[in-house]
């Protein structure tokens, strides 16, 4: 049986959610007991890293979207293997910078390719082992492309060079799977001013762990 926990952080690019879970790690580890680990997909661990390299390059734009879709699901099973899995045995909360959702937001209803078939390929790769809790930070696509436009610093992947309507398509589906998974995926605004965002994303997230104790 699962000691840890797995929660998930979702959200359309420049949502702010990968800001947002950087701010979280020393709040939450002033708070609990257990011990808060942090990830990303895809990568997390080397060889998923690799596989990160090929998918976001922006060289790779001739990139098949079923061959795109099976990178991630190979990238998320081995780090579901080799990082996630140990650390929920072994008793710790682990945040992934996006999981499961974001193959059914970005190859679903982004790329238009079949949603069963993409939540089949998900569970393959992780058995049972779904989030139990999913923060999905929701933000108008031309807010979060002015975003990433401001923000220098930060990686300018294949996937933030898409048109308006990808990311519009791909916010839909988002918000679309929140709809349909209401007990598992809280949306956060996240439109709001950053530390309003991250006082929302600690509170749920400290109300999820109080009732899994109780």
């Amino acid at each position: 049986m699962k000691k840890g926990m797995i929660i998930s952080f979702e959200g359309p690019d420049g949502a702010g959610k990968t800001t947002v879970l950087e701010r979280l790690v020393p709040l939450l580890q002033s708070r609990l007991k257990k011990d808060v680990v942090t990830t990303r997909e895809p990568g997390g661990v080397e060889i998923a890293e690799h596989i990160r390299d090929v998918i976001l390059d922006v060289n790779h734009t001739n990139m098949d979207s079923k061959t795109e879709l099976l990178l991630y699901i190979a990238a998320r099973r081995q780090h579901l293997i080799e990082k996630v899995l140990p650390a929920i045995e072994a008793g710790k909360i682990v945040l992934i910078d996006r999981f499961i959702d974001s193959s059914v937001a970005y190859q679903g209803a982004g790329r238009g390719l079949d949603k069963n078939e993409i939540s089949w390929l998900n569970h393959y790769a992780i058995e049972s082992y779904e989030p139990d809790l999913t923060l999905y930070f929701d933000v108008d696509s031309e807010v979060g492309l002015a975003r990433i436009e401001q923000n220098k610093g930060r990686e300018v992947n294949r996937l933030d060079l898409e048109e308006l309507d990808m990311h519009q398509r791909v916010r839909q589906g988002y918000l679309d799977i929140a709809a349909q998974n209401k007990e598992r995926i809280v949306t956060i605004d996240a439109s709001q001013p950053l530390d309003d965002v991250v006082e929302d994303a600690l509170q749920t997230i400290l109300a999820k762990i109080e009732k899994d104790e109780q």
